[in-house]
């Protein structure tokens, strides 16, 4: 049963966490939260619980001390246990309550008090800052005792680096690290704020947004994003499931909790009104109007065949082809993504490696996709990392101030096209909340759209996705990127302890994942590994007689498209027939071939995982091998995408692996206003390698214009 606003969520969730903080000179330390760091980071008060710590320091404390007797959890923090407070000042409540015209601590309801005390508490670990920072990526994910995240990243303040949390909030220098019998005390700045309001709601109660609000009511999008959670979904009924992939013996769970989430990019009001006046759009019969008449003059060359239907009209916002509901909906993703940096893949800070998981990013920019609201579309997130192509063009065009930051639908391939995008802005603004129980919503500088020319140019490109963002429920349930990707775990012995050091492993009941089904199988989503030859560094695993479908993304038009599968080849692997639309496919994909065998180029493949030798070759040396390969169905992987050593952040190229290749799965026609779905079904003889392991790493959707590309020396790029 599919829950709205639930009690369920705003419990306390069990914490668990593995982290690393750069230490002086650059180097990483990984720990856990039961590790124990050296002494510099603790100031210890024996005998002081953290109920006491906050009552004997009322001149820093006070206010915060009076929210938490208001909300009767004093007793809690007296309790032995594991807890990490993140306390504000006095300073940081007395400018809370000023913001909200709030005039003390006895004008908040003992509910306003709980939320807000809770907030601010961590159960079930002891966090020094020592540990908030993950190792290598931008921010972390930590559950307080509303079951909500709280993000942390590296921040500067008066030029000293600080811990920071949600990207406002600094610790204190002078007050970090105070250690209580039961836990950590972390001073903060700001009072950290996290609405038990739906996400639509939080949009409403700011007055900058009310004109994008107003249309989300007027349009009924309002009520499609209000979903919670699953509350029939019950982990506990679901064991662990024992595994060997490769030759390393591990274990799964099942994700803790069935969620839903949005999330929500929104223009503000006064780019719209200077949008009006741009594009000659009156304002006369109210704002809402204007808004549908720009609508219009967005979607009504995308959709031309709407444009004399009904439900078109002013009066029929509600309507499924109606544009100002068109407009609403692209807005809007169907999942929660807790903060900026996650839209792409994370940072990794590791000895000479220190960009995007995965990516080259001097040669390219890190890039996702993911769905929207509006049906059969995606949205392209890009963060901007090139400085000048391979070429010679500068790349940042106007942006040169945002550089390793996002976009939306951006698009460089100059000097044919070039289309900006919208920016996202990462700033918060801490009069508003932007996270709310069932979502998040981001600032953009321009307005975001399905467009003609988004369709048609800025997403007529290759599509490649790790399978990790396929799927909206993994990030929505914090599945991605799980654990520590710098740490392998012992082969012989899996660790399934109840809070296991490196990380979980995860696998979903058929039913969890909207959109696939499957039968006689595991579904297994190995945690990330900075060392394996799994494009950043996680893979999906079947093991069984797997039947196994699911829908496929949208492609932006209709056309001929050629689907692709990534992924490593290893003789512990079988074999898969692909069907797409019940209709089979091709060959069955052998999963024991490498791109070295005579099934493929044989000898002629130059194994060479540093590029060295096939840079070397010329562009027409390069094409003739592609098309080799092309009438193999196979493709080398991307030039940009590595993996790299966990110490040295040494770089592996997956180009230069028979191991790692993609596989055309199938090439056809596809209708972009309809559902279509990829099945694999188990062709091997008997229970061939692991279990008839068949891996899922990355996936590919690519348009005529690009696998088509012939000619003498012309060939399909190859990052």
């Amino acid at each position: 049963m599919k829950k709205y606003l639930s009690e369920k969520t705003r419990g306390i969730f069990r914490f668990m966490v593995y982290i690393l903080l750069p230490l002086a000179g650059g180097g990483w330390v990984g720990v856990s939260c039961s590790d124990e760091p050296e002494g510099e980071y603790f100031y210890s008060f024996t005998g002081e619980m953290a109920s006491d710590y906050l009552k004997n320091r009322p001149e820093q404390y006070s206010q915060f001390t009076k929210i938490v007797e208001k909300a009767k959890l004093m007793d809690l923090l007296a309790t032995y246990g594991q807890y990490t407070c993140f306390v504000p000042t006095n300073d940081a409540v007395d400018a809370y309550l000023k913001n909200r015209n709030i005039k003390s601590i006895d004008d908040l309801s003992k509910a306003d008090c709980d939320t807000i005390a809770r907030t601010h508490i961590i159960s079930g670990g002891i966090l020094s800052t020592f540990d908030l920072v993950p190792h290598g990526t931008t921010g972390l994910s930590l559950l307080n005792m509303i079951g909500r995240y709280i993000s942390t990243s590296n921040g500067e303040l008066n030029g000293q680096p600080v811990v920071m949390l949600e990207g406002l909030a600094h610790i204190d220098l002078e007050h970090q690290n105070d250690t209580v019998e039961n836990g950590i005390m972390q001073s903060i700045d700001l009072v950290l704020e996290k609405s038990n309001s739906y996400a639509a709601d939080i949009l409403g109660n700011n007055p900058s947004m009310g004109l994008f609000y107003q249309a989300l009511q007027a349009t009924d999008v309002y009520n499609d994003i209000l979903l919670v959670e699953d509350e029939d979904y019950d982990a506990k009924s679901y064991k662990k499931y024992y595994y060997t992939s490769d030759f390393w013996r591990e274990v799964a769970w099942v994700p803790d909790t069935r969620k839903y989430g949005y999330t929500i990019f929104v223009e503000p009001d006064s780019l719209y009104r200077a949008k009006f006046k741009e594009m000659n759009i009156s304002t006369a019969n109210g704002e809402l109007r204007a808004l549908y008449d720009l609508a219009c003059k967005l979607y009504d060359p995308t959709y031309p065949d709407d444009v004399n239907a009904t439900g078109h009209s002013f009066e029929h916002l509600t309507d499924s082809i109606n544009p100002l509901r068109r407009f609403v909906q692209y807005h809007i993703l169907n999942r929660s993504v807790p903060g900026v940096d996650k839209l792409t893949a994370p940072v990794m800070n590791v000895g000479s490696t220190n960009e995007a998981f995965g990516f080259n990013t001097k040669i390219v920019n890190p890039v996702d996709w993911y769905q929207t609201l509006l049906p059969h579309t995606l949205m392209k997130f890009e963060q901007l990392t090139v400085d000048i192509d391979e070429l010679g063009n500068d790349c940042r065009g106007i942006d040169r101030d945002k550089v390793g930051e996002r976009f939306i639908n951006r698009r460089y391939a100059a000097p044919e096209f070039t289309h900006r995008g919208a920016w996202i802005d990462s700033r918060v603004d801490t009069l508003y909340e932007h996270d709310a129980i069932n979502g998040h919503f981001f600032y953009v500088d321009d307005i975001v759209a399905f467009t003609k020319e988004v369709r048609d140019e800025v997403q007529n490109m290759r599509i490649r996705m790790d399978f990790s963002s396929v799927f909206p429920e993994v990030m929505t349930n914090d599945l991605r990127q799980n654990g520590d990707p710098t740490k392998d775990d012992a082969s012989g012995s899996p660790d399934d302890s109840a809070v296991p050091v490196n990380g979980r492993n995860f696998y979903f009941p058929d039913g969890y994942l909207d959109g696939v089904s499957f039968t006689n199988c595991y579904c297994v989503l190995r945690r990330p590994h900075t060392n394996f030859w799994s494009w950043q560094g996680d893979e999906w695993n079947l093991f069984g007689d797997y039947d196994f479908t699911f829908r496929i993304p949208p492609v932006p038009y209709s056309g001929e498209w050629q689907l692709r599968l990534g992924f490593c080849a290893l003789p512990t692997r079988g074999v898969m027939q692909t069907y797409f639309d019940g209709i089979p496919q091709g060959i069955p994909l052998d999963m024991t071939k490498f791109l070295d065998s005579e099934l493929y180029i044989g000898d002629r493949f130059v194994n060479d995982e540093k590029l060295g030798d096939y840079n070397n070759k010329t562009d027409e040396e390069k094409a003739e091998e592609q098309k080799l390969l092309k009438n193999l169905s196979a493709y080398r992987d991307g030039r940009s995408q590595y993996h790299f050593n966990p110490s040295s952040g040494e770089q592996y190229f997956f180009l230069g692996n028979p191991r790692t290749y993609r596989r055309v799965l199938c090439q056809t026609y596809i209708d972009a206003h309809k559902d279509h779905y990829l099945r694999f079904r188990v062709a091997s003889d008997g229970k061939q390698g692991n279990n008839n392991e068949f891996m899922l790493d990355f996936f590919e959707m690519v348009p005529k214009s690009v696998y088509a590309v012939d000619g003498e020396g012309a060939m399909e790029d190859d990052l």
